[in-house]
């Protein structure tokens, strides 16, 4: 059984803070993926997991101790990196034995942990290949199977398939999971693709500037998004975010439908509406001026504008459109059940 908490973790550079407080305790076996946008401190937070990163405030523990001051050899945990970092003069079977060979493993046992891995992995067949005579996929699998043969308490992955095609990185996210699950090793996975970070996790974390915005399920985040800034990073296109003026009326003056229920808010407030969550409603006073379509093969999206403003706003429609197939204006409907409303100048959800 191996458990992470981390007790309000933070980190600075002198007098700027990158990492503002971060609590969270990680269960075993359980795979938590931290995604964000670029420079939001997810790969500091994990180096600080790992020591590579010296922790400013706050304690890291590992199984219950407190790993502040451990080194990283000292700490169980294995990392798989967003490049390969290969040894390109060894063969796949030296590479991955590396670690073993350092800690003065037997012969037999690093012959017999090599091979298992190597089957787990599918590279049996591979072994005494040179990295340059590899693809990319299966120099990642190489990088893993560095990490596995250890046998390590904790895996931990910085942006590992940033560099496969997507194709590619489809099927090696499966395949981290698929492992993930089979050898049941706690892990902590970052990313800045959110739809990676779907796909993987069993709880996401997002991080906005070093904050802990949301932690929760990818089914959590995606119903119940904390804030503004959750609700447009989780969701593939991102939720739509609609002000709404004094007697709830829209940009264009449409007055939000009576179904939908209205907070109890005296500040203003922003409606949001994810794009496959608003149907075609002719008759409707919320009218759409449509500028764009996007053909994605089991659905359309549509850009434009609600009429009468400058309001941005993309629908889902199932199945195939084009611009001549639809009118000009539209009448849309924003479905009840599935609406979002948020305090516009804080961001929180109500």
């Amino acid at each position: 059984m191996t458990t992470i908490s981390l007790k309000d973790v933070k980190k600075s550079y002198g007098n700027l803070r990158v990492i503002h407080g971060v609590s969270v305790d990680i269960h075993d076996s359980e795979f938590i993926v931290v995604v964000g946008p670029s420079g939001c401190g997810k790969s500091t937070l994990l180096r600080m997991i790992a020591g590579l990163e010296d922790i400013s405030e706050g304690e890291v523990c590992i199984d219950g101790k407190v790993v502040n001051h451990l080194e990283p050899m000292d700490r169980n945990i294995a990392m798989v990196f967003q490049n390969y970092a290969l040894y390109p003069h060894m063969s796949v079977f030296d590479n991955i034995a590396y670690s073993l060979k350092i800690a003065k493993t037997s012969k037999a046992e690093i012959k017999q942990r090599v091979q298992e891995t190597a089957e787990l992995l599918q590279l049996g067949d591979y072994l005494d290949r040179k990295p340059r005579q590899l693809s990319g996929g299966q120099r990642q699998r190489v990088a893993m199977g560095r990490a596995i043969v250890r046998r390590p308490s904790v895996f931990l992955f910085d942006e590992p398939l940033s560099n496969l095609d997507a194709k590619l990185r489809v099927q090696m996210r499966l395949e981290i999971k698929r492992l993930q699950r089979q050898l049941g090793i706690t892990s902590v996975f970052v990313t800045h693709d959110q739809v990676e970070a779907m796909t993987l996790g069993d709880k996401l974390m997002v991080l906005n500037d070093g904050r802990v915005e949301q932690f929760g399920t990818p089914v959590e985040l995606y119903q119940k998004p904390r804030s503004i800034f959750v609700a447009q990073f989780i969701g593939s296109p991102s939720m739509n975010i609609v002000p709404v003026s004094e007697g709830h009326r829209l940009p264009n003056g449409a007055v939000v439908d009576h179904a939908v229920p209205k907070p109890q808010h005296t500040g203003e407030l922003s409606l949001g509406i994810r794009p496959e969550h608003i149907d075609i409603e002719p008759a409707s006073d919320v009218r759409f001026l449509i500028e764009m379509a996007e053909q994605l093969g089991a659905n359309t999206l549509i850009h434009g504008v609600l009429e009468g403003s400058s309001a941005p706003l993309v629908v889902s429609l199932p199945g195939l459109h084009t611009l001549e197939s639809l009118d000009a204006s539209i009448g849309l409907r924003f479905q009840p059940e599935n609406c979002h409303w948020f305090d516009t100048a804080t961001g929180d959800r109500l």
